[in-house]
């Protein structure tokens, strides 16, 4: 199944919808050009995993670098609505430890407002 995105706005933050396979090739190649493309309107960003079905270790790595990506570009990039499969995967290869995960993306934009001291 091929990769599919949109991309939309909540509260500053830009959220990219993927569905389908994200994997080697066109689609990574399809993922990195549309984040890389919005960092300079919004170097916030979540992506929205829920209709990712499948996830390549060049999949993995094109989520290693939006995330290099976003921080140079002064933001964040943090994960929203992963599957146990995905979820799995990231903990095997301990990338869980470098990606903020949230439930939602409700709860992703959440946290980029600043918190009340």
């Amino acid at each position: 199944m091929r990769l599919k995105i949109s991309t939309r706005q909540v509260e500053g933050v830009i959220i990219v919808d993927c569905y389908g396979h994200l994997v080697f090739g066109e689609e990574t190649n399809l993922l990195r050009e549309q984040v890389k493309g919005l960092l300079p309107t919004s170097p916030q960003i979540v992506l929205n995993l829920r209709d990712l079905s499948y996830l390549d270790s060049g999949g993995m790595g094109t989520l290693i670098e939006l995330f290099t990506s976003t921080q140079r570009a002064g933001g964040c990039l943090k994960l929203a609505n992963i599957s146990k499969h995905i979820r799995d995967a990231l903990t095997i290869t301990k990338l869980i430890l470098v990606f903020e995960v949230f439930p939602d993306e409700f709860a992703a934009v959440a946290s980029f407002r600043p918190q009340p001291a």
